[in-house]
């Protein structure tokens, strides 16, 4: 070419964006995928069958070494190891030419040049950019995923549901992932380029961009804002000034963009599932399909011994004693690609979490654990596999600690309370799915503690004296009685809440019992915020008699105390007269009252339609500082803020807003409704938009 023909490019956007699965992104910019061919027709070349080469780089210093530089000429086949480029087509001055990358090539954003081999040396001619990313739909690549239906799930949709609550009480929520949104991909690649590992060496990081395990271990490290103003920070402490509160987020996007316009500074505030759903909303956005875990009762084993040892006070008071936790619920990530570095056995689902939680390499990063070395007790292999094996099979030890002495006792240990109901979405549905057997053999059987003993002896567990450890007398003592708290009446905010302490006496003669009971607001990992309630009581059982005791908390108690969790610990440590105590609690989650939506009419492409929310105040008491949040990928952009008048006692409240939905099929509405007294009270709705 001379300078003055530098040819221009048709890029086939619309054919080559379908047949890459990316027409979901809005760009200008080709976005194709590794391992498939794509179409480019250049113009102004004089003869298009001269000899030309491609030249397609990424990164900061390009090389062929390093797999981030290649240049092929035009071959009559397409090569399965290499770029290739195969003519298929020419005319007088056109020529449109399917270009190819290996299934293994680093993912980014590429420069397109092109040289004439036959006018000497002239410099190439920049034909322009295009993105490169994972493909899950080809079977060469480390990501590849044999169900369709599963592609479609876990790399192109943009809706979400995360389950929370207790094990006694499963809720969900939607979320807005948002992965083809906007500037989403091009924030995503910032986030590669502000790693710690691309600051010490940016071509060696770039180089590993072909491989998912290093990807998905770097972006771990990148959604928290721990160590490298990574994307969110973390509060666990219940009062959020200063941002937004975890629980008020109803997407990705937002937070994702928030980043951006800060100067990429951590947003304000996450907890465990908003720094899951960001993840999944970076990796699907990437193509590794992704998918959001939830497991309840989920163990923090800070001093890697496969233990969680609780503290109590002689009052029944949860101590923050060690490091060590069990949270209600807590969430992380499942990625899919195969692990050429463990072997086959160990390829498929791949944990991964971004919750900051502990340091891994001298960072907060998590993963990729391989999900079948976890059910295997493989605990060895990389990478944090005894964390994560920790929060699926910690055993539990409850003490009661002194604090004047510093003495402690043990009440009890059990080996079945923790990783329970692991829950994730259904493909294709709204359901939950429950996958606990793939993280561990059934609880309580024979194997799974083979395994248990297996996962210890790896880590030299089973042959250090742990002076911390109770002793087996101590494991071994059986309590005189036993205890439960029953609910007894609605467990919502804004009622009071109605419970029965049941205790049984276990022995054939009369039993003292001193009870001290208390309860306070936490957070979802069950830190204790603020007292709400004690009392005590003085208890004499006959043998083997049963005796229940009705326990109030009026709703005008815990209003002021409650944190934007609604969960509520109730502790009733039971001193026996002559014999060991007994610890008796339970974790409650009060549910938001409901909010309804209504769209009101059919939902048209292009066409205004109205959307109603209604919220009724179930409370004796005026609700204020409503605020009204709406989210809608294709349905309206952005994030709708309304305010919302304040209600009287038992008032009605109905909020309208239009929505002009731009593109046809099952579209999501999520709603996120605040006031003085209810926090975050969210709801969505699947709208089907027609044309």
């Amino acid at each position: 070419f001379s300078a003055a023909t530098q040819p221009s490019t048709n890029w086939h956007l619309k054919e080559n964006t379908r047949d890459h699965h990316t027409s979901k992104f809005s760009s200008k910019e080709l976005i194709v995928r590794r391992g498939q061919a794509f179409v480019v027709t250049f113009n102004g070349i004089e003869q298009p069958e001269q000899n030309l080469t491609f030249i397609a780089e990424t990164g900061p210093k390009p090389s062929k070494q390093a797999k981030t530089q290649a240049t092929f000429g035009i071959s009559s086949t397409v090569s399965k190891e290499n770029w290739s480029a195969v003519l298929q087509s020419t005319s007088s001055n056109s020529a449109s030419i399917a270009i190819s990358s290996p299934a293994n090539a680093v993912i980014g954003r590429y420069k397109l040049s092109v040289q004439s081999t036959s006018s000497g040396s002239s410099s190439p001619a920049t034909l322009g950019t295009f993105v490169l990313l994972f493909n899950p739909w080809s079977s060469g690549d480390d990501v590849f995923m044999s169900n369709k239906a599963e592609c479609e799930e876990y790399v192109l949709e943009e809706f979400g549901i995360i389950f929370s609550g207790n094990t006694h009480h499963i809720n969900s929520f939607g979320w807005n992932f948002g992965q083809f949104q906007g500037d989403i991909l091009n924030i995503c690649l910032s986030m590669l380029d502000r790693s710690l590992n691309y600051r010490q060496d940016p071509a060696t990081d770039v180089s590993h961009r072909n491989d998912p395990k290093y990807l998905g271990r770097v972006l771990s490290a990148m959604v928290n804002g721990n160590d490298d103003q990574g994307v969110v920070l973390g509060n666990w402490s219940g009062n959020y000034e200063g941002g937004k509160s975890p629980s008020s987020w109803t997407g990705s996007g937002e937070i994702l963009q928030n980043w951006k316009k800060s100067g990429f500074k951590p947003v304000r505030y996450g907890q465990c599932w908003v720094f899951a759903a960001v993840l999944t909303t970076v990796l699907r956005c990437l193509g590794i399909p992704t998918r959001t875990i939830t497991n309840f009762s989920s163990a923090h084993d800070a001093d890697g011994n496969l233990r969680v040892d609780e503290f109590y006070d002689a009052s029944g008071n949860h101590l923050e004693r060690g490091a060590d936790s069990v949270w209600n619920f807590h969430v992380w990530n499942e990625s899919w690609f195969s692990r050429s570095d463990l072997g086959p056995s160990y390829s498929g689902w791949q944990i991964l979490d971004a919750t900051p939680q502990e340091e891994s390499g001298g960072i907060y990063q998590c993963g990729p654990a391989s999900r079948n070395a976890i059910k295997e007790g493989d605990v060895d292999l990389d990478y944090d596999c005894p964390f994560v094996f920790a929060e699926v099979n910690a055993d539990c030890m409850y003490w009661n600690y002194d604090p004047a002495t510093g003495k402690k006792t043990l009440i009890f240990s059990k080996s079945t309370t923790i990783g329970q109901f692991i829950s994730t979405k259904a493909v294709g549905r709204d359901d939950r799915v429950d996958v606990t057997s793939d993280y561990k053999y059934e609880e309580g059987s024979r194997k799974e503690r083979d395994i248990f003993k297996k996962a210890r002896k790896k880590l030299g567990l089973e042959d250090k004296f742990d002076p911390t450890a109770p002793t087996p007398k101590e494991i071994e003592q059986k309590p005189d009685i036993s205890g439960k708290f029953k609910v007894a009446g609605p467990l919502e905010v804004g009622k009071d809440l109605n419970l029965i302490l049941v205790l049984a006496n276990l022995q054939p003669d009369v039993k003292s019992v001193h009870v001290n009971m208390t309860a306070w607001s936490t957070v979802y990992t069950r830190r204790p915020v603020r007292e709400i309630w004690k009392d005590s009581i003085s208890v004499t059982l006959s043998p083997e008699e049963e005796k229940h005791f009705p326990v109030k908390i009026s709703y005008a108690e815990y209003q002021q105390q409650l944190t934007t969790d609604n969960t509520i610990q109730i502790t009733a440590l039971c001193h026996v007269e002559g014999g060991i105590q007994v610890l008796v609690q339970r974790d409650i989650t009060l549910d938001n009252p409901a909010i309804d939506i209504q769209v009101l009419g059919e939902a048209k492409v292009n066409k205004e339609v109205d959307v109603e929310v209604v919220f009724t105040n179930p409370i004796n008491a005026e609700v204020m500082d409503c605020v009204l949040q709406v989210e809608g990928n294709d349905l309206l952009r952005g994030i709708l803020e309304i305010d919302v008048p304040p209600l009287k006692a038992g008032e009605k409240s109905s909020t309208k807003f239009k929505l002009t939905p731009v593109e046809t099929g099952s579209k999501h509405l999520l709603v996120n409704f605040s006031c003085d007294k209810f926090s975050d009270i969210k709801a969505f709705k699947t709208v089907k938009v027609i044309d």
